[in-house]
């Protein structure tokens, strides 16, 4: 599992050491340093390993010290993370310019030739976000009403969405409206059940993914107890 984000801090006690990773400098060019400095891409990846405890985590730094990148970096990103063998990619940003739409589809049809799935944000307070709303993602909205121990599934006209909860594992003491949600924790839960289905079907493609989704929307998946589905095939 690629987590494409600020980095993860793998002493964290709710992530327990990751696989590897690498950052990708201004320049484009990978280095070694995934030191999370601002704690999203901590959060996101505790929250996949809440719902997916087994899952290999790998850090795809792109942000620094804010959380923003160019689009170049996020398409650079997406490959390395397919290069690096992830099986499920977690994209918890997103943009609004679809100028980016042609070096996205580019990126993500290159991590689908690798076997990667990519989990992104399709749409939230009625903005698409890309590269989360192209065919081929796996694409999540945010519903505040969704335990965060489950999901839904919404039939659109495009196809299927996956709706779960935007907040992330709880910090003991810390009362939800303190600590940070949002779309970005809507699409980390989900992660982590696309993350135990391809544990599963390793080499299940994203409409085989969905359609187990889909045969266990609304339920509760306890980490302990992962589903076991029927053949998607």
């Amino acid at each position: 599992m690629a987590v494409i984000d600020s980095g993860i801090h793998a002493a964290h006690p709710h992530i327990l050491g990751i696989a590897g990773g690498v950052s990708i400098a201004d320049d484009g060019e990978p280095t070694g340093d995934t030191t999370d400095r601002i704690g999203h891409g901590t959060a996101v990846a505790a929250a996949i390993r809440e719902k997916a405890v087994d899952v290999e985590l790998y850090a795809v730094k792109i942000f620094g010290q804010t959380l923003s990148a160019t689009g170049g970096r996020v398409a650079r990103a997406i490959r390395l993370a397919a290069d690096a063998g992830a099986q499920v990619i977690n994209l918890s940003l997103g943009t609004k310019r679809q100028e980016h739409a042609a070096l996205f589809t580019d990126a993500l049809n290159d991590a689908t030739v690798q076997g990667a799935c990519l989990v992104a944000a399709e749409q939230s307070d009625g903005t698409s976000w890309l590269p989360g709303s192209l065919p081929g993602v796996i694409p999540v909205r945010l519903d505040w009403d969704c335990p965060r121990q489950g999901y839904r599934l919404l039939e659109t006209a495009e196809g299927l969405r996956v709706l779960a909860a935007g907040y992330p594992r709880p910090i003991p003491g810390v009362p939800p409206e303190a600590n940070l949600s949002g779309i970005s924790f809507a699409v980390a839960n989900v992660s982590g059940w696309v993350a135990r289905v391809r544990e599963a079907w390793p080499g299940a493609c994203v409409e085989e993914v969905m359609a187990v989704l889909a045969r266990h929307s609304g339920t509760s998946l306890a980490p302990a107890a992962r589903p076991q589905p029927a053949s998607p095939r």
